[in-house]
């Protein structure tokens, strides 16, 4: 236990090294001064980021411990953005990077649900993620008021993570509740983006692109066959 706790103190640290001196680098490649240095704070919350998602991986047996990265992974994104725009001196860049804090939540949740193996929380994993992507896109865009059209990814966000669970757990209340979803999201969004006067050009091609998309995804999910009652059985006979 001191020893991997020794190991998880002594990686942070080097990983916290590197940073430094790569920010003391970059800074000298610009010209700036040596009290620039004091740009490279950001360090500590990077430090806070890897003090959570390290201690995982040298525990493997304690899957509870894979709860650390929905933490971690934000604080660790959150130090990230710190350190690039603290560095570089270009804190306008938060205008279009903040959604990536949003999206490092999804990140960790994802991360937590393979660890944990709880494919459950790919749901909420889905949910944040989703919307974290059209937050991007509009912020780095401008195109906000897409929202008209793209609103319609929070029905998507539920339905497609509850249509993989169905199919690869083979639940099928849970993949008829994912289908329903999909379907829905997916008229919504064509019907939305084909005729709202206010819909964007890039809203109206990718409304017909998401339906077909998700057309395609229910139709491989109805084609995907589950195995019979009497074949599974048979299959337990034959492994008894």
């Amino acid at each position: 236990m001191n020893k991997k706790a020794s190991l998880i103190v002594g990686v942070t640290l080097i990983l916290l090294g590197v940073l430094a001196l790569a920010g003391n680098l970059l800074m000298r490649a610009v010209g700036e001064g040596l009290l620039l240095g004091f740009r490279a704070w950001p360090i500590f919350v990077v430090g806070a980021g890897l003090l959570f998602c390290i201690p995982p991986f040298f525990f493997p047996k304690q899957r509870g411990l894979g709860g650390l990265f929905i933490p971690g992974v934000p604080v660790l994104t959150t130090g990230i953005l710190l350190f690039l725009t603290s560095v570089t001196g270009n804190w306008a860049w938060w205008s279009f990077l903040w959604p990536f804090e949003v999206i490092g939540l999804a990140l960790g949740f994802v991360v937590a649900a393979i660890f944990l193996r709880v494919v459950w929380l790919m749901i909420p994993a889905s949910i944040i993620g989703l919307n974290g992507l059209v937050l991007l896109f509009c912020a780095l865009t401008g195109m906000w008021s897409a929202w008209a059209v793209l609103w319609t990814v929070e029905p998507l966000s539920v339905g497609l993570p509850l249509l993989l669970i169905g199919l690869f757990q083979k639940i099928d209340g849970v993949k008829l509740a994912g289908i329903i979803l999909c379907g829905l999201a997916g008229l919504a969004f064509a019907a939305m983006s084909s005729f709202l006067v206010t819909s964007l050009w890039i809203t109206r091609l990718i409304g017909p692109a998401i339906v077909l998309a998700l057309g395609i995804l229910l139709v491989v999910a109805a084609l995907v066959k589950r195995p019979s009652a009497s074949a599974e059985a048979e299959g337990k006979e034959s492994a008894a």
